[in-house]
C-alpha cells in the first residue's frame, strides 16, 4: 500500500475553504509493452505515469484542473487553477461530491488484485519472441505472424474529498497475443489468440499460438454463402465486442439524454427469459475488477437485465442525482486528466450450462461468426440497427463445415437480445471491460451471394 498517494489526496482535500468542495484523484501507473515481428523486437515501451486531477465545486459551479506531476508546487498550482476554473463554470444543482451519508450502508468488496512483478524486461522480450516463433511453427500453412506481443501493467489510485470520503485501489494486469496469417493458395486468412490475467503465472501462453493458428487455418478457402435467414453462433471474442458496443445503452448519462434504446423501459422484457446481463467489478476474474470506482464509491454487482427483464442503468454520483437515484459505483475516468464519466468495468452475460460444442449440435445448421467488421459503424445503440460484415464457418451436425467470407449479418439489437436461445458455459475474461462467451441467436439475416 502506498501511503504517499493517500497523503497527497488527503492534503489536497483538506485544503478546501469555506463553501468549497474539493476532491483529489491521484494516480500512478507503470506499463511494459513488447511487440515483435520477424524474430526481432519491433517496439519496446516501458512507461511510468503519475499525476493528479482536482475538482473544486463552489455554489454548484465545477472547476477542474490536472497535472502530470506530484511535485508539491505543481499540486498547489493545480488546486489554484481548479478554483479559478470553478468561477467560470455554469451552476448546476447536481454538481456535488459524494458524502459519507450516501455511502453509509456500502462496503468495498474484499479483492486482492495486486501481484508483485519481478520479471526483468529481457525475459518479457523472450516471451514475445518465443510466442511469435511458436505461432509461425504451428502449421505448415502459416505464412507469417502479423503481430505478437506481451504486456503488463500496474496502477495505484488514491481519492479523497473534503467530506471525508477516501479510497485507495491498486491492481495489476498481464496479457499476451498473436495474430497468425495462413495461406494455402486460396487467399490469406487471419487468426487471433489471446490470454490475460493478473500476472504471468495466470497466462496460458501455449493457447495463444494454438488458437491463432487454428482460427487462421480453419478459414482457408472461405467463400461467400447464399443469403438467407439462419441461426447464428457468435464466438466469445465477437460477443465481447458486441457487449462493448451495447454497453452505451446502459450508460445513465446516455439515458438522461435520450440516447439509449432502453430509455424508459425499466421493468420491461428486453431479452430472452434465460438472459442475465451484469456489470460485476467485484469479480476478481475480470481484468476491470476494482474495489472502488473513480469517485471513491465502493463497487458492486449491478444487474442490468435479469431473466430477460431490464433492471436499470449505471450511474455515477452526478447522473444518479439527476435521475433521483444513487450512484451504482460506475464512475470511470480515462486518466487523471479527465472528470468522472459513467462506464462499464466488467460486463458479462451469465453463462449457461452447455458447452460451445453442445450449442452447435443443438441446431441443424448455423453460421458460426468468428470475426466481424464495421461493428461500430454498423451498430446504432440508440435505434438498435445492426448490420456488420462477418466471416466464419457453417455448422452442420454439430461440427464446422465450409468457411465463409464476405457475408453480412443483420438484425436489431432489440431483436437479437430477444432471440438469444443459448448462452455457453465458456465465459472468457480478456483485456477490456467486457467478457466473452459463446451465444446462439435463433435467427438473423445473412446476406451473401
Amino acid at each position: 500500500m502506498n501511503d504517499a498517494l493517500q497523503d497527497i489526496a488527503r492534503q489536497v482535500a483538506d485544503s478546501a475553504g469555506a463553501g468549497e468542495q474539493v476532491e483529489a484523484y491521484v494516480v500512478r501507473t507503470r506499463e511494459t509493452d513488447v511487440e515483435v515481428f520477424g524474430g526481432e523486437v519491433e517496439s519496446l515501451t516501458t512507461a511510468g505515469i503519475e499525476g493528479i486531477g482536482v475538482r473544486v465545486i463552489v455554489d454548484h459551479r465545477l472547476g477542474y484542473a490536472s497535472a502530470g506531476s506530484l511535485d508539491p508546487d505543481v499540486i498547489d498550482e493545480t488546486v489554484r487553477e481548479a478554483r479559478d476554473n470553478a468561477a467560470f463554470g455554469e451552476p448546476d444543482e447536481y454538481n456535488a461530491l459524494v458524502t459519507p451519508d450516501e455511502l453509509r450502508d456500502l462496503t468495498a468488496p474484499d479483492l486482492d488484485l495486486w501481484r508483485e512483478n519481478t520479471m526483468p524486461t529481457d525475459e518479457k522480450v523472450r516471451i514475445a519472441l518465443e510466442l511469435e516463433a511458436a505461432t509461425k511453427a504451428g502449421d505448415s500453412r502459416i505464412r507469417g505472424v502479423e503481430a505478437a506481443g506481451y504486456g503488463d501493467g500496474s496502477s495505484e489510485t488514491a481519492i479523497a474529498n473534503s467530506h471525508g470520503v477516501t479510497s485507495y485501489t491498486r491492481r495489476t494486469t498481464c496479457s499476451a497475443y498473436a495474430v497468425a496469417l495462413a495461406d494455402d493458395g486460396t487467399g490469406t486468412q487471419t487468426g487471433y489468440g489471446f490470454t490475460a490475467g493478473r500476472a504471468f503465472a495466470d497466462l496460458d501462453i501455449s493457447s495463444v499460438s494454438r488458437d491463432a493458428v487454428e482460427r487462421a487455418c480453419r478459414l482457408l478457402g472461405a467463400k461467400p454463402a447464399p443469403g438467407r435467414r439462419i441461426p447464428v453462433v457468435l464466438d466469445p471474442l465477437v460477443t465481447r465486442s458486441l457487449l462493448g458496443v451495447l454497453s452505451s445503452a446502459f450508460n445513465g448519462e446516455s439515458v438522461l439524454k435520450g440516447r439509449s434504446l432502453f430509455a424508459g423501459r425499466e421493468g420491461e422484457k428486453v431479452g430472452a427469459p434465460m438472459l442475465t446481463l451484469v456489470d460485476d467489478p467485484t469479480d476478481p476474474r475480470a481484468l476491470g475488477a476494482a474495489l472502488y470506482d473513480s469517485e471513491a464509491v465502493p463497487t458492486r454487482r449491478n444487474e442490468l437485465i435479469a431473466d430477460g427483464v431490464l433492471q436499470g442503468f449505471l450511474h455515477n454520483v452526478y447522473t444518479g442525482r439527476r435521475a433521483r437515484l444513487r450512484s451504482t459505483g460506475s464512475a470511470v475516468r480515462g486518466g487523471y486528466s479527465t472528470t468522472p464519466g459513467v462506464g462499464i468495468r466488467a460486463l458479462r452475460l451469465e453463462p449457461g450450462p452447455r458447452t460451445p460444442e453442445e450449442i452447435m449440435a443443438s441446431v441443424p445448421e448455423a453460421l458460426y461468426v468468428q470475426s466481424v467488421s464495421g461493428l461500430h459503424s454498423g451498430t446504432n445503440p440508440i435505434s438498435g440497427d445492426f448490420s456488420v460484415g462477418a466471416e466464419g464457418l457453417m455448422v452442420r451436425g454439430g461440427a464446422f463445415q465450409e468457411p465463409v467470407r464476405e457475408v453480412t449479418i443483420a438484425s436489431t439489437l432489440q431483436r437479437m437480445l430477444l432471440d438469444i436461445t443459448e448462452v455457453g458455459s465458456d465465459l472468457t475474461f480478456l483485456p477490456g471491460s467486457a467478457a466473452g462467451v459463446t451465444i446462439l441467436i435463433g435467427e438473423m439475416t445473412m446476406s451473401g451471394v
